[in-house]
């Protein structure tokens, strides 16, 4: 018997790992692992949780219809392998490559012990277009700028087949007929937040609405990737001829990803070591002001109760909440993104590492560190009319919301000075 293990490639058609499996000509048994090193540090009721539950379960009643089921574990992965080798024969061991460097490391250690057992494990290419170093420089060396990365992206995808496919071969799935567990056997309990539908109809008219958060015309897909509940080949296949714009934000999510692959210090550092002189103010009441959308600026405390409320937040809003954090109150972008990875439906460690850094200026390709977004002028441009800042902060004309907590003018200007500072500090 084969087994195939479902980590962030949630469904079954167009799974490359899957289809490998059911090719080999052994019986497949799917299984899911969710991981207590992971989720132990999550609120019992995360809304990822509970969406990565009901999906599984959608899967679960999907293979009952091919006389198979899945078996889901709790616990430690490594404990887990071994358990499961113990029980059963097991030929091979199928997943889909995971690029960030716990699941590296994680799988890692357990082909080490698999291949001691003389169990082979396969890992495939998923959850991106390209991989790794699939796209890089003449020289060999990554791309750490966009738009290079970018064009020389397109330029293979161009001249590559990229296929969607359907579950394969669906009566090599091992017969079997396991309980599917319930949420609060493993300690969990419905989230009132719900994963939206992606809807990919906004996708034509991407450019002209993408900034303006009131509109609500994003198509919601970060969670459906982050997850794997949809294929990103056929994502890609549905929209590379209707909106250019739209095409470029997925690039983008495979350009962190192959930043972080090569160089998994910005997990904890500046990718620019040369911002690594920045004395931030790091004041923590400032920071709960931040997080509780309490600042005084309209469109910051909007972005931040939209998040609060939903886990999600638009896109526009998320880089001027971000540079407010950074540059308005000096504090480090690792407590924001530290927050964001708490709250975001479509957290992904790439991204949102990725975003972050850009926002601060101290990473690849990023926004210069003058570069401070005024909220009022942002209001001007993306929401005059207040129609998605009234929308989230339900006292802006009450007594009780509170004052600007700092002047625009005065903090730009402390950040440019604090920035040229430590840039002098490190020189030195």
């Amino acid at each position: 018997m084969n087994i195939f293990w479902l980590r962030r490639d949630l469904r079954l058609a167009d799974n490359t790992a899957l289809n490998a499996a059911l090719n080999s000509g052994e019986k497949v048994q799917p299984i899911f692992i969710f991981d207590t090193k992971i989720i132990n540090e999550l609120d019992e009721d995360d809304a990822r949780i509970s969406f990565i539950y009901n999906q599984l379960v959608k899967i679960h009643f999907e293979l009952l219809t091919y006389g198979s089921s899945l078996k889901v574990f709790f616990g430690n992965p490594e404990m887990i392998w071994n358990e499961i080798t113990q029980k059963v024969t097991v030929n091979a061991v199928y997943v889909n490559r995971d690029y960030e460097p716990y699941g590296i490391n994680r799988d890692a250690s357990i082909k080490k012990e698999l291949n001691k057992k003389n169990i082979p494990f396969f890992s495939f290419k998923d959850q991106v277009i390209f991989e790794k170093d699939e796209v890089i420089k003449k020289d060999g060396t990554p791309y750490t700028v966009f738009t290079p990365y970018k064009n020389k992206w397109l330029e293979r995808f161009n001249s590559t087949n990229i296929e969607s496919s359907k579950i394969l071969n669906v009566e090599h799935f091992q017969k079997s007929n396991y309980v599917f567990p319930s949420l609060e056997d493993m300690g969990f309990v419905e989230s009132n937040i719900k994963v939206p539908e992606f809807n990919l109809s906004t996708v034509p008219d991407y450019e002209a609405t993408r900034n303006f958060p009131h509109l609500d015309k994003t198509s919601k897909i970060g969670p459906h990737l982050r997850f794997g509940t949809v294929s990103i080949r056929t994502i890609v296949n549905k929209v590379k001829s209707k909106s250019d714009t739209y095409l470029s934000e997925l690039i983008w999510r495979e350009f962190f990803m192959q930043i972080l692959w090569h160089f998994p210090n910005v997990v904890h550092n500046n990718f620019r070591a040369k911002y690594n002189g920045i004395e931030w103010r790091n004041n923590q009441e400032e920071f709960q002001k931040w997080c509780k959308g309490k600042t005084g600026f309209p469109i910051v405390d909007a972005g931040m109760r939209e998040l609060n409320e939903t886990g999600f937040m638009h896109n526009r809003v998320r880089m001027i909440t971000a540079s407010f954090l950074c540059k308005h109150l000096l504090i480090d972008w690792r407590w924001g993104e530290a927050y964001f990875a708490k709250k975001l439906l479509d957290y992904e460690l790439s991204s949102n590492n990725g975003n972050w850094q850009w926002s601060a200026g101290t990473g690849c390709d990023a926004a210069p560190y003058f570069r401070v977004f005024n909220p009022y002028e942002q209001t001007k441009k993306f929401d005059p009319s207040y129609t998605y800042i009234k929308k989230w902060v339900k006292d802006i004309n009450e007594i009780t919301y509170p004052h600007p907590m700092v002047d625009h003018a005065e903090a730009r200007k402390r950040a440019i000075a604090t920035y040229k500072e430590g840039l002098l500090n490190l020189a030195y």
